[in-house]
This record gives structure tokens, C-alpha cells and sequence, in this order.
């Protein structure tokens, strides 16, 4: 990992940074499909890094995350910047995205590196081996 990767946490360090920062900001990069009717996590905002229907990066990503952020002006001398986390569905994407966003000088970038489904099993399905949903964390689903 280099310094223009975010920093990886696990499924329970993301929710226990959320509930000890209240400034912590949770986004789902996911497509909007995977955000409403595969589930998310409760509290999360959604932007999405690739959607459909062309599946192209989002060239408003990091803007998006900027307003979010109230402009990028959360940061200040004691406590530091806001810490922004992604999460995906298997912690690929939301790597990605979260070079993009170091990449235009964001700073406190984390990414939950099991994502959201967790990789696939033997039997070729997520949810069996990590995952915020795996680990029991507060989710929700329309």
C-alpha cells in the first residue's frame, strides 16, 4: 500500500470509527441497483464511482464527495479532516475510488476492504465470507 492508497479497514473498525466520530462520512460507491435492492449499510450516502446504464466512471465522483464534505472544509487543527469511508461490494472499487479522491487531494480516506458482500465462496456466492453484512452490522434494503 503506498501513500496514495486509502486506508483499509475491516467491516467492524468502519462502524466502530462511525460511532466514535460523528463527523466519520459512510458512502456506498456501489451502482444505484446494488445500493437499493442488494441492501446497505444504514447511514450511508450513496454516490456511485461506475453506474448504470453505461458503467463509466462518475466524472462528478469526486466533486459529489467535496459537497458532501461541505466543499472539503471539514478539516481543521485539532482534529484533523473528516474521515471519509467507501465501501463496494468486495472492497475493489472503493480502492479505486478512494485513490481517486487522495489523487485530488482529499485527505483521511479509508476503505472497508471486505466491502459490503465480501468475496465470492467455493460456491461462487458472497455473504459466506466477510462482509459487512456477514458481521451482523446494521444494513437495510428497499
Amino acid at each position: 500500500m503506498s501513500e496514495k492508497d486509502p486506508s483499509e479497514l475491516s467491516p467492524k473498525q468502519a462502524f466502530q470509527m462511525l460511532q466514535d466520530d460523528p463527523r466519520a462520512l459512510l458512502v456506498d460507491i456501489r451502482s444505484t441497483m446494488e445500493f437499493l435492492f442488494v441492501g446497505h449499510p444504514k447511514g450511508a450516502v450513496h454516490v456511485a464511482w461506475i453506474d448504470e446504464p453505461d458503467w463509466d466512471i462518475n466524472p462528478h465522483f469526486v466533486p459529489e464527495i467535496r459537497k458532501l464534505l461541505l466543499g472539503g472544509a471539514v478539516c481543521d487543527l485539532d482534529e484533523g479532516c473528516a474521515p471519509v469511508i467507501l465501501i463496494c461490494r468486495s472492497g475493489k472499487r472503493s480502492a479505486e475510488a478512494g485513490r481517486a479522491l487522495i489523487g485530488a487531494g482529499l485527505k483521511n480516506v479509508f476503505h472497508i476492504d471486505e466491502g459490503f458482500e465480501g468475496e465470492l465462496d467455493d460456491n461462487h456466492q458472497r455473504g459466506t465470507v466477510g462482509g459487512w453484512r456477514y458481521h451482523g452490522l446494521p444494513w437495510e434494503q428497499c
